[in-house]
């Protein structure tokens, strides 16, 4: 099994800059089978969707209406992903969800973060 915490969600002027990290935890083995790290974000009324991924390559997709102002990374060894968000603009206001994937299909979803672009 394998949990999932965000953490770093907050209130943030427009221009402003949030990093928000993702732990993950729990079996070794299970963990050492994700081969996709995820933020998706959902806001009031609205579907989740995909902001960022990175998966076991390091390759990266952003969503188009963060390119450039978002970036994704992960920290193998600490076992920690992070989305640096910056040049937030009112519409990125959301919660923010940490989704890990591993190769066999199974999925983990985080309880999610607030995030808050206002002035």
């Amino acid at each position: 099994q394998v949990q999932v915490v965000e953490t770093g969600g907050g209130l943030v002027q427009p221009g402003g800059s949030l990093r928000l990290s993702c732990a993950v935890s729990g079996s070794t083995l299970a963990i050492n089978t994700i081969n996709e790290r995820v933020w998706y974000r959902q806001a009031p009324g609205k579907e989740r969707e995909l902001v960022a991924r990175i998966n076991r390559g390091g390759g990266v997709d952003y969503a188009d209406s963060v390119k450039g102002r978002f970036t994704i990374s992960r920290d193998i060894a600490k076992k920690m992903l992070f989305l640096q968000m910056n040049s937030l603009k009112f519409e990125d206001t959301a919660v923010y969800y940490c989704y890990v994937q591993s190769q066999y299909g199974r999925g983990f979803w985080g309880q999610g973060t607030q995030v808050t672009v206002s002035s």
